[in-house]
């Protein structure tokens, strides 16, 4: 059967989502992506059989007219592709493509990977989202959430009912791929890597201000940040700001890169001290590195560290508890660290692996569409 897989960035499915997809081709099913074009998620995509269907869209906006040529848009390439069943991912495909499906009776299977801006701010725009995903979500037939927290945010909220919802552990981890590194040099100095688009929901301020206050007793530690600069998001860091933070001498930036397993196992410690996560990518593929990982307490990181055994919490939008947490860090030894990276890695194999998120998409679209590819 055909099933349709849209999102605001293809390179979210191509980074993200190819268990799953490349499961569905596997047992014979057509896969057709929807998602602004890309040339390049676009021939791995193609690599990969499925073909994407390109579709603009304005993923930051709040424009009514450019929404409702969403929804037209939804509307077309769905009624000219007519798959048995639709999957969603973050809020515009999730709103916009599943009341399109659901005019067409195509059942629809959404994931909820993180709260983002519009729900760690009050105001206008949580009161637009909210409605918005009350109205799009009214007629899934499965909406995926990445922790516990999030899930019953909803549910209080009757953005969703309770029959609707299934807990994923995250996006899965591929194991073989994310394979633990070896541990790096003892005798050179500590490096921190933050793994992050640069914006300020993800605590790159918070980072950056307790890198200041280590670097008069650590001056040799290092303090890394990768990541792109420029998303198409209202907490965006301006590059400006990042070039500032370089030439200050408090950081060193590395741009983004589409495999971040070298520079991730180079590091020692890896960093995330975002406001909110559905479960952090960044900190999965560091526990299955065997990094140690230092992150806040909030929903979507607590969930994959355990403080004090495979990392560290600190409190969030803190920089001194940051950098408390760092400071440990680097009063461990190398063995203490290694020890710790080793635990992350147990705990992403016996919760986190890939193919429970597949196997769990597999039996809901099933569910759904009332019947298996042959």
């Amino acid at each position: 059967m055909k099933i349709v897989a849209t999102v605001n960035a293809a390179w979210n499915l191509v980074n993200f989502r190819m268990g799953v997809l490349r499961a569905l081709i596997a047992r014979g099913d057509e896969v057709v992506a929807v998602a602004p074009e890309d040339a390049a998620s676009r021939a791995t995509l193609a690599e990969a059989g499925i073909r994407l269907v390109a579709l603009p869209m304005d993923s930051a906006g709040l424009s009514p007219a450019r929404d409702l040529a969403l929804l037209a848009g939804f509307r077309r390439v769905l009624g000219r592709e007519r798959p048995a069943a639709m999957l969603g991912y973050t809020i515009k495909p999730n709103v916009y493509g599943s009341i399109a499906a659901r005019s067409l009776g195509i059942p629809t299977l959404n994931n909820i990977s993180g709260l983002g801006t519009g729900f760690m701010r009050q105001g206008m725009l949580n009161r637009v989202v909210r409605g918005l995903y009350r109205v799009g979500l009214a007629g899934a037939h499965t909406v995926f959430f990445q922790n516990r927290d999030d899930l019953a945010q909803f549910e209080t909220l009757g953005l969703i009912r309770p029959s609707q919802a299934v807990l994923l552990p995250g996006s899965g981890i591929d194991l073989d791929r994310f394979a633990p590194a070896p541990a790096g040099d003892p005798t050179r100095p500590l490096r921190f890597l933050l793994v992050a688009r640069m914006l300020w929901d993800k605590g790159v301020g918070e980072y950056v201000e307790a890198a200041r206050m280590l670097r008069q007793a650590h001056p040799d530690v290092r303090f890394g940040l990768l990541g792109g600069i420029g998303a198409e998001n209202r907490t965006a860091i301006p590059a400006a700001t990042v070039e500032a933070w370089v030439r200050e001498g408090v950081v060193d930036y590395y741009p983004a890169v589409s495999d971040v397993r070298a520079p991730m196992a180079d590091a020692d410690v890896i960093v995330l001290p975002s406001y909110r996560e559905g479960t952090s990518r960044v900190l999965l593929e560091a526990s299955a590195l065997a990094r140690p990982t230092i992150t806040t307490d909030v929903p979507g990181c607590r969930d994959v560290v355990d403080d004090g055994v495979g990392g560290l919490l600190c409190r969030v939008k803190d920089a001194a508890s940051l950098a408390d947490a760092m400071r440990r860090m680097i009063a461990f030894s190398p063995a203490e660290r290694h020890a710790m990276g080793q635990a992350a890695r147990a705990r992403v194999e016996r919760d986190y692996a890939e193919q429970r998120v597949i196997d769990i998409y597999l039996d809901r679209i099933a569910a759904a569409t009332g019947r298996r590819a042959a």
